[in-house]
């Protein structure tokens, strides 16, 4: 909104900051974690009036976990209202991209409020249907994905190789529709620790910050081998409102928590990480980048896989880092050491922007 403002009246004065794409990224990021700051308290005890029992907690699941009792969830509503806030006071408004996003990571926490609510209403574990919820999941996905390919073609490009891409047609929207689809998933099953999702979110959006600017810049695109995709570079402002809005969140979420995500925060951000890597044709570097929730979802395929045709347990629960409590590591220590992976993995996933 900002920027429009100051484009209509020509960038005067100080005002001519605001076509800096990096001072509107570093602005996004200082919105959103103010105004998380400043509603979290309010929207805490709003939820923990309307809800009475908190989040159900799963009887199946680690017993440290009853504690959590009376814990407020869908504290997604409250990333997703600073982040838009700041999102919309700094963007651009004619960036299709950034309407692609924002599209899918609304839609996406619409999808999770519901299933959040329904489980609250129920005090129950079992929320919306998951086919219904993968069947409202695709449809945005796709219409993201198609109106994204729209202008930046359907190449799927591989890291390690400069300018080297396979065209996959029509296949294209139905690739990028299944990476938001599941990355957004991956997301919400990794949010089972206070904090655990949350952090490695913002790393991940950290580096997607710094490709989105570079597959956004010619010069920077040519120079390192990567697709440049114009416009893309508006997405780091996009990124920086999740950052912020993250940090904000993880102020209140830090162990021991006062508010839960909910899959209204963890679909919502996972789906928002697929539609800004397929924007800046990243996909399988968001794969590496986003390493830990891969193995977090693999780690309940696996699970259930072997489970079914075996009736034996690979891991001694999952998703994989109830592994590691039931191994008797505590929830900090978790927590922490899957945040210092999640570091390892991103610095990985921006190596391959110069390894080509």
């Amino acid at each position: 909104m900002l920027y429009w403002i100051a484009e209509m009246l020509g960038f005067p004065g100080a005002l001519n900051l605001l076509r800096y794409l990096s001072f509107r990224s570093g602005a996004a990021v200082a919105t959103a974690l103010v105004l998380g700051l400043i509603i979290g308290p309010r929207f805490i005890g709003w939820l923990r009036v309307r809800q009475g029992k908190g989040q159900p907690i799963r009887t199946d699941g680690p017993q440290s976990h009853l504690s959590k009792r009376g814990t407020p969830t869908m504290g997604g509503l409250m990333i997703l209202t600073a982040m838009t806030m700041s999102i919309l006071l700094w963007m651009d408004l004619s960036s299709a991209y950034v309407w692609a996003c924002l599209f899918v990571t609304l839609g996406f926490g619409l999808i999770g409020f519901l299933d959040d609510y329904d489980k609250v209403r129920k005090a129950s574990t079992a929320g919306v249907s998951g086919r219904v919820r993968l069947i409202g999941e695709f449809v945005i996905a796709g219409a993201a994905a198609y109106l994204i390919t729209r202008g930046n073609g359907t190449h799927l490009y591989v890291p390690f190789v400069s300018n080297f891409s396979i065209d996959l047609g029509y296949f294209y929207i139905l690739f990028a529709a299944f990476t938001i689809v599941a990355f957004g998933n991956a997301v919400n099953l990794t949010d089972g620790l206070d904090g655990l999702a949350t952090m490695p979110v913002i790393i991940a959006c950290v580096a997607f910050m710094i490709i989105a600017y570079l597959a956004g810049n010619a010069k920077y695109a040519v120079y390192l081998g990567i697709p440049h995709v114009p416009g893309a570079g508006d997405l780091a402002i996009f990124c920086g409102a999740i950052v912020g809005a993250g940090l904000a969140f993880l102020w209140f979420n830090a162990p021991p928590a006062a508010v839960f995500m909910g899959d209204t925060g963890s679909l919502a951000l996972g789906g928002a990480l697929g539609t800004i890597a397929v924007v800046a044709h990243h996909e399988i570097v968001l794969g590496i980048i986003g390493g830990l929730f891969v193995v977090e979802a693999m780690s309940v395929i696996i699970q259930v896989f072997f489970y079914k045709r075996t009736g034996k347990r690979v891991f001694k629960m999952a998703p994989i880092h109830h592994h590691f409590e039931q191994l008797g590591w505590s929830e900090p220590t978790v927590v922490i050491r899957f945040w210092i992976i999640a570091l390892v993995l991103a610095l990985a996933g921006l190596s391959t922007l110069k390894l080509r």
